[in-house]
């Protein structure tokens, strides 16, 4: 096994701050309650069978047994009547009073995204009381890492103190200005070495202990990133990943740093030899400059509040899609050379979704894209109500790139681009529905519902109970 000098890598004073169940826990907040002991869960279309569960507070994840990201069906109780839901299992009736008992004292409420981004804000203001800007990257909305090298002794002068004893009492501190100012409460990851360290002492010890903080260096290598009982739990490794490590005898996080990194390298390429290092706490990423992907493409998806079955209301909606997708290309000065389309159906059909994709010349016309999203539908489609639409462009070029062919009316082409572009200085100035086509008004549209949403979620301060 080769062997890490850690004399020689980067070491730096890392904080990565999570807000604990962050949506739910400003639920909570915003109705006096605390987020620690009351039983709550963010539902986004509470009145569908399909409702999902966008976050829930540990009170709700311990009775209940639910993770965010499920679905209202999956619980164990109705969500209107609040009786119990057997799905099938065969309980006792001290379990069925027992989620009877909870569910009756249980909030589900709807999202409200522009509440979180503002919460979200207020949180990002208290890390630049610690940190400069270029020191703070935010991993998430309810994460971020901040490096606190350069901030550590001007806060904590006392020099009878280490670094480490320092990095936790500013995170305690950090942890202490958030609940003031917020009345949420956060964990803290900490490394003395780098942002990888961090991230997991927060994911596998932080948060089981009492304090929500905990500490990793490049000692606790061995005796604690190795100790990771899955590979599932290390950063970065899905299930897919481990499958194929799996198939290569890598079984744990151990294995994978003793693995030929050569060996590594020819299954996974780059990312191999990444695996590698990360499993030997070795991480030269800087904050500072945090590394940022060209885009390769931009798209949407929305789960529709109900089971589509007439062809006219799914191309309305696709239509739609199609055209909010254009505008977001315009608006960075791309062109899409790639049209990609998903359709799912409703889990009542025993259907396969549909993933298809063309290539088409560069271009950004709402017309021409949405052409594009229709033909693929229309090829595609045979049966089956649709639930789940996806559009997406891919492979996209600069906008000054243009391809013509002789049946082209250029002139006609150009009138067609100046419409579109008025069309969104206007949206832009008065608003999304300042300018709509006549299809918004039928049946099956969902232009207007979704323009008041921020993230794909209700946006605005309905829902108080």
């Amino acid at each position: 096994m080769a062997i890490i000098d850690y004399s020689r890598e980067p070491h730096s004073d890392i904080a990565f701050v999570d807000m604990k169940s962050f949506y739910a826990s400003v639920e909570c907040v915003q109705r006096g309650l605390h987020p620690l002991k009351t039983s709550l869960c963010v539902m986004s279309r509470a009145d569908n069978a399909g409702g999902l569960i966008l976050a829930s507070s540990p009170t709700f994840k311990e009775v209940f047994g639910k993770e965010n990201v499920s679905r209202s069906g999956d619980l164990p109780f109705d969500i209107h009547s609040r009786k119990f839901r057997p799905n099938g299992q065969r309980v006792s009736q001290e379990y069925v009073a027992h989620i009877e008992k909870w569910a009756k004292r249980t909030l589900i409420v709807p999202p409200r995204m522009a509440l979180y981004i503002e919460e979200n804000l207020k949180i990002q203001k208290i890390f630049e009381n610690f940190a400069s800007e270029r020191e703070i990257h935010p991993y998430s909305i309810d994460e971020g890492f901040l490096d606190l090298t350069t901030s550590l002794n001007y806060f904590i002068p006392d020099k009878t103190m280490d670094r480490r004893e320092k990095l936790d009492l500013l995170s305690a501190k950090i942890q202490q200005e958030i609940w003031r100012a917020t009345g949420i409460f956060s964990t803290v990851g900490m490394s003395d070495a780098n942002p990888l360290l961090a991230k997991l002492a927060l994911d596998n010890e932080a948060k089981k202990n009492k304090n929500m903080r905990a500490l990793w260096s490049y000692e606790d290598v061995e005796s604690k990133l190795w100790a990771i009982p899955k590979l599932t739990d290390f950063w970065g490794i899905g299930q897919r990943v481990a499958k194929r490590l799996e198939k290569l005898g890598i079984h744990s996080i151990r294995e994978l740093a003793c693995a030929n990194p050569e060996r590594l390298q020819r299954e996974f390429g780059i990312m191999g030899l990444q695996l590698w290092f990360h499993a030997h706490g070795v991480d030269e990423s800087n904050l500072a400059r945090p590394y940022r992907p060209q885009s390769r493409g931009i798209g949407n998806s929305q789960v529709l509040p109900r089971d589509y079955v007439k062809i006219q209301e799914m191309e309305i909606v696709l239509s739609e899609m199609a055209e909010q997708v254009a505008i977001r290309l315009r608006r960075i000065h791309k062109k899409a050379t790639v049209v990609s389309l998903h359709v799912g159906f409703s889990h009542r059909e025993a259907l396969k979704s549909i993933n298809t994709s063309m290539k088409v010349r560069p271009t950004q016309s709402t017309r021409e894209l949405t052409g594009h999203v229709l033909s693929l539908f229309r090829k595609k489609y045979r049966r089956g109500a649709v639930r789940r639409i996806g559009v997406r462009y891919g492979e996209l070029v600069d906008e000054g790139q243009a391809i013509y062919s002789f049946f082209d009316d250029i002139e006609q082409m150009e009138k067609t681009e100046q419409l579109e572009r008025a069309i969104d200085e206007i949206r832009d100035r008065f608003g999304y529905l300042a300018v709509q086509r006549a299809s918004s008004l039928m049946e099956g549209s969902r232009v207007r519902e979704r323009s008041k949403l921020i993230g794909g979620h209700c946006g605005g301060l309905d829902g108080i109970v």
